[in-house]
């Protein structure tokens, strides 16, 4: 006896798009579109974009990676929060150079409306350094990020990293000390929020 075949669910037709957009730091501009079964699994979802996909302009920006979580889904739009900058792996690559130190360190931020970041700073010099002169450049670097970053909003904090301002500002001291080849956040890292968003973080 032949079996009865079931009918085969259509997961695709299950689904539904919704236009996912970038947090307010972004302007809120839309990022991706996505296929979602529903609200509740959809929170959660981690988006990977370049900084040119945001900003359309110089080439170079594919080389910096941003990740976004949605937060929120209503109706057919997604927002999202910021969770993770870093450099592309090809980029690191091509900054190490022969003959020159490479300094960085971790340090651990809090923002004024309560949010906490884990920053990896890189640095690269055009020459070797000894011990006492890298340790110098991170007591610097140490210093601009625990004077400026505390009097800063989440959307401030993010657009100065993405927009290389916190980059800048290091710079500018370091060439007081020493000409350097390269200053960036090589990381940043969202740890903790301010409220319930707490929880997205573990995915």
């Amino acid at each position: 006896m032949a079996r009865r075949k079931g009918r085969v669910k259509d997961k695709w037709r299950e689904k539904r798009w919704v236009s996912v957009t970038a947090p307010d730091s972004f302007n809120n501009i839309p990022i991706a579109y996505v296929p979602i079964t529903d609200d509740e699994n959809a929170v959660g979802r981690v988006l990977e974009v370049t900084l040119f996909d945001i900003l359309k302009g110089d080439p170079s920006q594919h080389q910096y990676k941003i990740y976004f979580q949605i937060d929120k889904v209503n109706g057919d739009k997604a927002s999202t929060i910021f969770k993770r900058y870093e450099y592309s792996k090809e980029f690191l690559r091509s900054l190490v150079r022969r003959g020159s130190s490479k300094i960085n360190f971790i340090i651990d931020i809090k923002t004024k409306d309560g949010y906490v970041f884990r920053i990896k700073v890189l640095a690269l010099t055009h020459r070797q350094l000894n011990t006492s002169r890298q340790h110098a450049l991170r007591v610097i670097a140490r210093d601009i990020i625990n004077k400026t970053i505390p009097e800063m909003t989440i959307d401030q904090f993010v657009q100065a990293t993405c927009y290389s301002k916190i980059n800048s500002d290091i710079m500018a001291a370091f060439k007081k000390v020493i000409k350097v080849r390269h200053v960036g956040l090589e990381k940043v890292k969202l740890i903790r929020t301010a409220d319930k968003e707490t929880k997205l973080l573990e995915a």
